[in-house]
């Protein structure tokens, strides 16, 4: 059997390492366009805030040892531009120009994601950046040291936006942050994102918000950044408003798509097409609260699809529940977590959620070094059941959410989750575990 796979990163790497693994004469091959594989681009910004380290470091597994020790068919630089599924062969163009045409029995679309762009000119002038390949932040961190930048506008909010700016910021770099819309962090509790807000404000960041980018332009070594009534001069500009699936191959290829223009897959990965899986940043999942399709690109969920892929195409059942949404990010001392849905999300998916918000402890009560911890949790007053939760604190969050992410997985209600008996030790928390006392909270509004 042919197992072609195009993209080389989480997804595409897993998929191929593992199918390779559990069947040596099988023939694989990734089609990757780029020179990197299998690195930890989630580690980018935190490399980005140590001159010491070079971003090569988060190189997992070199091209070479999938090569050479694992038997696979790794082709770096070669971009797959069409499917064409009558004759089951992809074709596409190498890095020197040549193009090249190959069959397949079986097919995954591994092709990832790429960071949105706004539309307005000058997104392609030197110093504007993009953060998501690792190229990129090779990029970003030479530009930083040959330019000695000492500002820079950051356009965005979310996850990467918040982690960059505490790494340009450890740098010694003054960071303006640019939002076209009004509200802080949108999906989260706005008294837990007031936290957030504050705690960046703190540490020197200048937030700007409801602004709307109108265009850059470059002047000698200086970047201007308009954004209705108000210009900023700066060094460097990274833009960071988000990614957007991979999927025009897929699309052109006649591949149904699902929420966000993501390629619509099965429970087994399998796409329209039952020879053409699709694993990865790329692909959709269903949500395990509200059994619906949703569009939730992150790691775990990309390798533990690379895998069920693997398992399927050698002829296994393999089949993913799905996903919580569960996710952590850090920025300056703080730690935020969510998993399920929020409020709006979960009347969007039917339920009638009732929300609740609380402020506990990250250890017991006397003991010395504790910090506020801020919860907030929501449940479906028809039914009982847990519907999600958020946290915030300087310690104790990032594991914490789990509890509540397996929670989700079991379809538990809050009475049951009020139930579970969660470690105690006053280093740790107080007796009454602030995800415990959130829920208890919870149950009696339902």
């Amino acid at each position: 059997m042919r197992f072609l796979i195009i993209g080389g990163d989480a997804a595409g790497m897993s998929a191929a390492s593992r199918a390779k693994r559990r069947n040596p004469k099988m023939e694989v091959t990734v089609l990757e366009q780029t020179s990197d594989v299998s690195y930890s681009a989630c580690g980018m910004p935190y490399n980005l805030a140590d001159p010491e380290r070079v971003m090569d470091e988060l190189i997992v597994r070199s091209a070479n040892v999938f090569i050479e020790k694992q038997g696979i068919d790794l082709r770096i630089g070669h971009r797959a531009e069409r499917i064409d599924r009558g004759n089951k062969s992809v074709l596409g163009k190498r890095v020197d120009g040549k193009t090249f045409e190959l069959p397949y029995d079986r097919l995954l679309i591994a092709t990832g994601a790429s960071p949105k762009r706004l539309g307005i000119p000058g997104e392609d002038i030197p110093g504007v950046m993009f953060l998501k390949l690792l190229e990129d932040g090779r990029r970003i961190k030479s530009y930083i040291l040959e330019n000695k930048v000492k500002k820079a506008i950051i356009i965005g909010m979310g996850y990467i936006a918040l982690e960059v700016c505490e790494a340009l910021s450890r740098l010694g770099i003054e960071v303006d942050m640019v939002k076209p819309r009004p509200i802080f962090l949108p999906w989260m509790n706005q008294e837990l994102s007031s936290v957030v807000k504050d705690e960046v404000e703190k540490n020197g960041i200048n937030l700007h918000m409801g602004l709307q980018i109108k265009g850059i332009e470059r002047n000698q070594d200086k970047l201007r950044v308009y954004c209705d009534d108000t210009v900023f001069d700066t060094e460097m500009v990274l833009i960071a408003v988000g990614i957007t699936p991979n999927s025009q191959i897929a699309e052109d290829a006649g591949l149904e798509l699902g929420p966000q223009k993501a390629i619509a897959v099965d429970r087994q990965l399998k796409t329209s097409d039952p020879e053409i899986f699709s694993a990865g940043d790329c692909a959709d999942a269903f949500h395990v609260v509200s059994g619906k399709k949703v569009w939730n690109p992150l790691a775990l969920r990309a390798n533990r699809a690379g895998w069920a892929v693997a398992d399927n195409v050698l002829g296994s059942k393999v089949e993913l529940e799905g996903v919580a949404g569960t996710a952590v990010f850090k920025v300056f001392d703080l730690q935020i977590a969510r998993t399920g849905l929020n409020p709006r999300e979960a009347k969007e998916s039917g339920f009638d959620p009732v929300e609740i918000v609380i402020k506990s402890r990250s250890r017991a009560h006397a003991h010395p070094g504790s910090t506020t911890i801020h919860v907030s949790m929501t449940g479906d007053k028809s039914t009982g059941r847990l519907l999600g939760a958020q946290m915030v604190g300087s310690e104790g969050v990032a594991h914490r959410i789990n509890a509540v992410a397996v929670a989700l997985h079991a379809k538990m209600s809050v009475e049951d989750f009020y139930q579970c008996d969660l470690a105690y030790a006053p280093p740790f928390g107080p007796v009454w575990d602030p995800l415990l006392t959130a829920a208890n909270q919870l149950r009696k509004r339902l």
